[in-house]
């Protein structure tokens, strides 16, 4: 397969496709009223989160959780999550934008953290599965960084060089893992973070997801 010759966009899904940030916060404080953690606002959420999820939680409780209290926080936060999701949206305009970047001829994929056997399921539900080349879910265990995780995405593509590579999501992982494999990345201020947490990762930050694929036409070569 010869190597493509314009931006390839990988999409983030979790708070940048999938507008679910208001499940999220609901799971993530019944997650914590399992060990007796206070609940969380979502400006306080987006002020504090980061990956490693243990680390995270350290920040809230001033230490990293025991092996057992991660495991029932892990459990409960999924558990509520999946009732809590059904009801979420795509972010606005999304269908649009997945359209008419592929009926261009440029490529695009998906790639979450979310477990790989709940993710494919989802997508298909929202109907958006078909302008993707690949989606890759998570396969090993929750909580960890992304940027393995992206190297191997990339790597799978085909053709698809990294310097050639858009990175979209909504948390300074994103960017993190992004330049792990030499590719850009755009962050959006709709999900899990902030503006004045994602600006110190030195990425463009943008508050629309029209906004993130005008950047990314913009490096088209």
């Amino acid at each position: 397969m010869g190597k493509h010759t314009t931006t390839h966009l990988v999409w983030d899904w979790n708070g940048t496709l999938l507008d679910d940030i208001s499940a999220v916060i609901g799971a993530t404080n019944a997650a914590f009223a399992e060990i007796g953690i206070e609940p969380i606002t979502l400006a306080r959420y987006r002020e504090l989160y980061c990956v490693p999820i243990p680390r995270f939680y350290e920040r809230l409780m001033g230490r990293l959780p025991t092996d057992a209290e991660w495991l029932v926080m892990d459990e409960a936060f999924h558990r509520h999550y999946t009732e809590l999701r059904v009801v979420c949206a795509l972010a606005h305009g999304v269908e649009e934008l997945l359209v008419e970047w592929q009926t261009a001829g440029r490529s695009q994929s998906l790639l979450s953290m979310y477990g790989h056997e709940q993710l494919l399921p989802v997508v298909r539900q929202y109907g958006i599965e078909r302008h993707f080349v690949r989606v890759d879910g998570r396969t090993g265990p929750s909580g960890g960084s992304k940027a393995a995780h992206m190297a191997r995405h990339v790597a799978a593509l085909g053709g698809v060089t990294p310097e050639r590579v858009v990175v979209i999501g909504d948390a300074v992982d994103d960017a993190v893992a992004a330049a792990h494999v030499g590719a850009r990345a755009v962050l959006y201020t709709g999900g899990s973070h902030s503006r004045t947490s994602l600006e110190p990762a030195g990425v463009p930050v943008v508050d629309t997801l029209a906004e993130a694929v005008e950047l990314a036409e913009r490096w088209v070569g």
